[in-house]
């Protein structure tokens, strides 16, 4: 089958599908129809092939980069991943009894992916569905004031490093440097502070609607419902609160003027997002590709082992995105 002759399945509630015939190896089959694929994400926002039989991280990695070109660092991290090779991690680690909502990933950084490239080496035996949602019509169904408020004020997002929860800021900023570590906050228009504990508190604000660079379109591009207390499951914040304080979260969301998001916005967002998610349950040899601009995605809870990679590529700047806020 040629590259412009895929047969590509859609159906309502899934993903665009690409079943592979026969068992080629996958690098070469990737190589083979890189155009077409990059082609069918753009046209679709996701796309998952289906039949590569991906053998290992390397395998994996070479696809990546082939699809996806330079791969990124991780940079300002949220939860754990483990690091395969260079731009070729795990998923993040998050309990599997827990959902990981929608959002974009890296959307508040000044630089963020605009390819996801995920593998599957292990499927669970049940749930762990990377679900995609279509950002644009995402914003489209949300309240038309909601959006006026995010779009005039943008999002912030606080974040508390330390040893006892989340990510120790020398992991998520790859050093060991307080003096590097600034730097990089303030070239990211990122306020800090630290404490005498040698923790880390930051604030950065970043908009909640930008505008597709490819395609024009406005979408809701954030991780306000995700990164937000409300979202966090309530036994565990209960315990992070009267462990920390309502200020010494590991992370939440905020409108931009600092103001707290009501409990009730996070569930309308949860909600709207659930109305547009489409999934499919991973098989082993899974390729998927999505588009971090036009699509969030989400990791389901899950039971069993599940082994999912992740590259990052396409650098995208937020300043090429017409943000309806200035960083701060």
């Amino acid at each position: 089958m040629s590259a412009a002759e895929l047969d590509v399945h859609l159906a309502d509630g899934r993903p665009a599908v690409v079943h592979v015939d026969g068992t080629p190896e996958a690098t070469t089959w990737v190589a083979q129809h890189r155009d077409r694929i990059r082609s069918l994400v753009d046209q679709h926002g996701a796309l998952l092939v289906r039949g590569l039989h991906l053998a290992d991280a390397a395998a994996f990695g070479r696809v990546a980069r082939d699809v996806a070109g330079p791969l990124l660092p991780e940079r300002e991290a949220f939860a754990r991943r483990w690091s395969y090779e260079d731009g070729v991690y795990s998923s993040s680690k998050w309990p599997p009894n827990q959902p990981m909502c929608m959002h974009h990933e890296l959307s508040y950084t000044l630089t963020f992916p605009g390819l996801m490239v995920f593998g599957c080496l292990g499927a669970p035996a049940s749930g762990g569905v990377t679900g995609v949602a279509d950002a644009a019509a995402v914003l489209e169904a949300l309240p038309a004031d909601l959006v006026e408020r995010f779009e005039r004020e943008g999002w912030q997002l606080v974040r508390n490093y330390n040893e006892m929860v989340g990510v120790p800021w020398q992991e998520a900023f790859g050093t060991d440097d307080r003096g590097e570590v600034e730097r990089y906050c303030r070239d990211n228009a990122i306020e800090f502070e630290w404490d005498a504990m040698d923790g880390l508190r930051t604030k950065q604000r970043r908009s909640a609607v930008i505008t597709h660079p490819k395609t024009g379109a406005r979408v809701w591009f954030n991780q306000v419902a995700f990164l937000n207390e409300w979202t966090i499951d309530p036994e565990v914040r209960d315990y992070l609160l009267m462990e920390f304080g309502p200020d010494g979260l590991p992370f939440n969301s905020r409108y931009g003027s600092g103001a707290p998001i009501e409990d009730d916005v996070v569930a309308l967002l949860n909600k709207v997002y659930e109305e547009h998610t489409r999934r499919e349950p991973w098989q082993t040899g899974d390729l998927m590709l999505v588009d971090n601009i036009a699509q969030a995605h989400s990791r389901e809870p899950y039971e069993g082992a599940r082994e999912v990679l992740v590259a990052m590529g396409e650098p995208v700047s937020l300043a090429s995105c017409s943000p309806t806020v200035s960083p701060s």
